[in-house]
């Protein structure tokens, strides 16, 4: 338990940063989600345009440094060769 005023706040600020890098990481998961849920069914046209929309919200999350930006680009650059494949097979 803290007992100085300034670690005090400390513990309440990183309580408020959890939980919004938490919900944070749960928005890409679930976008990441959908996504990959187009790309198993077969439609590339929902997946590209869901793309754009997916990338959007790690790039968010990557300038607000909730996930390492070497990460977002790695996400990013993973999904566009998933849905790349995809129209390659067609």
């Amino acid at each position: 338990m803290a007992h100085t005023l300034s670690a005090n706040k400390r513990v309440r600020q990183t309580v408020k940063r959890r939980e919004r890098n938490r919900d944070r990481k749960r928005d890409v998961r679930l976008e990441v989600k959908k996504i990959s849920a187009l790309i198993a069914g077969g439609d590339k046209a929902a997946a590209a345009a869901e793309l754009k929309k997916v990338q959007e919200i790690i790039d968010r999350t990557a300038t607000r440094r909730t996930i390492h930006p070497n990460t977002a680009a790695r996400r990013k650059s993973k999904l566009a060769k998933k849905i790349n494949a995809l129209a390659a097979a067609k």
